[in-house]
């Protein structure tokens, strides 16, 4: 009985995508599980942090978090303290979210931890690498992004 061809061609590009994130989350959870703190809160603290207080739909492009999704995770992080969120004097219908005290004391304090993470991870796959990944994915991001491109419907 003759071999099956191959019913596709390609590698299976999201879940060696999703794969290779779990490898690296994985070094990151100690440190966050430790501090309470969820993937989806640090990611919303992070971008928070780097970039200054953001309006929902800017941090659900940003943390890469779904819009039902972020508004339990902001409504938690509202209860423990973590973000505050306002209206915008301007327009009462959109909210700003932006980090407390408490929330900006969670990031000094973590970040020698996750600094430490990332040195361990460029020392594993090298600095070179590291660099070279960075720009490979800014560059898939932005490509993926470009006017007129539609994303398919399944993977």
């Amino acid at each position: 009985m003759p071999a099956e061809q191959p019913v596709f061609r390609h590698r299976n590009l999201p879940l060696l995508l999703l794969q290779a994130r779990e490898r690296v989350i994985a070094r990151f959870r100690p440190a966050l599980n430790a501090a309470g703190v969820t993937e989806q809160q640090w990611r919303i603290v992070r971008a928070l942090q780097e970039l200054g207080p953001l309006e929902p739909r800017q941090i659900v492009d940003r943390c890469a978090i779904s819009s039902p999704s972020l508004a339990g995770v902001l409504s938690r992080m509202d209860a423990l303290g973590l973000v505050t969120r306002t209206r915008l004097d301007h327009d009462q219908r959109r909210l700003q979210v932006a980090l407390t005290a408490k929330s900006r004391a969670l990031a000094r304090r973590l970040a020698p931890q996750i600094e430490a993470v990332y040195d361990d991870i460029e020392q594993r796959i090298g600095r070179r690498f590291t660099q070279d990944f960075y720009a490979t994915l800014d560059e898939l991001v932005a490509r993926l992004d470009e006017p007129g491109d539609e994303a398919s419907p399944a993977a």
